[in-house]
């Protein structure tokens, strides 16, 4: 097997391959990329086992051939040669011995010999361009995605949780997550024509190497079918088996009516919640929405290293009232909410806080309050 291929293309490829695979044991073959090489194209595969990633790659081949080599490696080695084409070369072997590769940037005396793992051992990975793709804006499901992820669950013991629940209804494609303590619900009309699709819980890692790897512009190919996800773009093939179990109702959690609101500008609540945020108790990260007639008032909570407290303006025009929530549940939605205002809407101090730009859009999110200390 020996090819010839441009340094600064393939650390691209092999980056994308180092965020699929999980462990780091060099004697693992999922800690392995494999390489296969056949006329003048280099297939890529790389995979944890429950998520998966292809592609197909331009490269001058000399002779074919497919092998496996330790992926963080193979990354430090490109990493460290100087741009312009490498060689990649393993001879033929016999089987009786383990095989090597020569890697080795053409026109330079360097030269690195990486041992490699036979392809045989490597897992079936489930790509198939015969799955009933269907095709969806990149912008918008990017988008989509952006604002539901960080919302899942890490609790392993609430595995239904651990994922972002997908379903169709009508044109709707509605994406949800949840932790239990908060729930992110983006909802858009991108499904025109598209046929119906068993709803489905998809695991945060394929989706965030979607968000960061596809292009902003033209269409995604997504297909769900026998408890597979898929995904295509470019020249890229991603995969994942979908999470079992029921996701929870999450209708039920969205409040019928919250009599109460108030808006407030997306700048002044990022910097103020950037500054009170210094005083939080990581681990508790508990802060109080103090709300007053004509203004919000951000506190942490007095510990020992101190407080915080800002005053912004809001509309806010009822009773004063206190609700206590957790900052990063404010935090993280504000990264990916739109528009230059930010509406909470609200019914009882331990009910449910709806977070959402102003005017609506297509995605809000809801916080369950904390109890209050002191």
């Amino acid at each position: 097997m020996k090819f010839t291929f441009d340094r600064d293309a393939m650390i691209g490829e092999i980056a994308i391959a180092q965020e699929i695979i999980s462990t780091k044991n060099s004697g693992s073959i999922l800690s392995n990329v494999f390489l296969s090489a056949s006329d003048n194209s280099l297939t890529i595969k790389a995979t944890d086992v429950k998520v998966a990633f292809q592609t197909v790659v331009p490269v001058q081949v000399q002779d074919e051939g497919s092998t496996t080599v330790y992926c963080d490696k193979f990354m430090g080695i490109l990493a460290s040669l100087p741009p312009g084409d490498v060689e990649f070369d393993q001879a033929e072997g016999d089987g009786s011995q383990a095989l090597s590769v020569i890697i080795r940037p053409v026109g330079k005396k360097i030269k690195f010999e990486m041992r490699t793992m036979s392809e045989e051992k490597f897992p079936e990975i489930a790509v198939s361009e015969d799955a009933p793709y269907f095709e969806v804006g990149a912008k918008d499901l990017k988008e989509m995605i952006a604002q539901t992820v960080f919302a899942v669950s890490v609790d392993e013991t609430r595995y239904f949780m651990n994922g972002v629940y997908f379903e169709k209804k009508g044109d709707l494609l509605n994406m949800v997550a949840t932790d239990g303590r908060r729930m992110g619900f983006s909802s858009k009309e991108i499904l025109s024509g598209v046929s119906d699709f068993p709803a489905a819980i998809i695991h945060p890692k394929v989706l965030g190497v979607v968000l960061k790897h596809c292009p902003d512009e033209g269409n995604i190919g997504m297909a769900i079918v026998d408890r597979m996800v898929f995904f295509k773009f470019g020249n890229y093939r991603f995969s994942a088996a979908l999470i079992d179990g029921q996701f929870p109702a999450y209708e039920r959690v969205i409040p019928a009516s919250q009599p109460h609101s108030f808006t407030v500008a997306k700048e002044d609540l990022i910097a103020a919640m950037k500054r009170v945020a210094l005083m939080v108790d990581k681990k508790a990260g508990r802060i109080y929405f103090n709300m007053e007639p004509g203004l919000l008032r951000i506190t942490s909570h007095q510990s020992e290293l101190g407080s915080a407290d800002e005053e912004i303006p809001s509309d806010y025009s009822g009773d004063s009232t206190s609700i206590a929530m957790n900052y990063r549940y404010i935090e993280e939605p504000l990264r990916v909410l739109s528009g230059d205002r930010i509406a909470f809407e609200f019914s009882e101090e331990m009910k449910a806080v709806t977070m959402r730009p102003e005017p609506a859009s297509h995605y809000f999110h809801i916080i369950m309050p904390m109890q209050r200390e002191g």
